[in-house]
């Protein structure tokens, strides 16, 4: 099965079609690493695409999909890509003033076979006015972000200590 290999291919069908981009992949950022878990493949890697996986490994999507390309013996058009990932996503402003109730580690739920996004979802699904439920990780959660952004929470992320801090609040 071909696959197109553009910032909206999703990494789970990619590695699906082409079992040599993992490795590809991992060598660009050690935290796609995390892709080897089944849990991880099964619900990030259906629902993330190339550009957001490059936003949570933070490295240029346009030097991924040529690697990617070139692993695979595709030579392509010259990606056209966004905005640059940046470190930070959102507004800080409203974290200055918002309590913590919460702190979840996803790396450690992944490790023990639990994808953290039912837990995010309570968690921000029962928050009062002014709180936040932070989620620690090795890497920018951007399926995650993008999803709850989707459903109406106030989110705001920074890199922190070689990983990623983010605040979910209710929007």
């Amino acid at each position: 099965m071909r696959v197109a290999i553009g910032p909206e291919t999703k990494v789970g069908a990619l590695i699906e079609a082409y079992p040599e981009v993992e490795g590809v992949l991992i060598e660009m950022a050690p935290a796609f690493a995390k892709l080897r878990n089944p849990v991880v493949r099964r619900t990030v890697g259906k629902v993330a695409t190339l550009e957001q996986a490059a936003k949570m490994g933070g490295v240029s999507l346009r030097e991924m999909i040529g690697r990617i390309r070139a692993s695979v013996g595709e030579v392509g058009p010259e990606v056209a890509v966004g905005r640059a990932a940046g470190v930070e996503c959102g507004e800080e402003g409203w974290i200055e003033r918002a309590r913590v109730v919460e702190e979840v580690d996803a790396d450690a739920m992944l490790e023990g076979g639990i994808h953290p996004i039912g837990r995010i979802r309570e968690a921000v699904a029962a928050l009062g006015p002014g709180e936040v439920v932070v989620l620690r990780s090795s890497f920018r959660p951007e399926p995650l972000i993008e999803t709850l952004r989707r459903a109406g929470a106030a989110v705001w992320c920074r890199a922190e200590g070689g990983g990623w801090v983010t605040y979910f609040g209710r929007g």
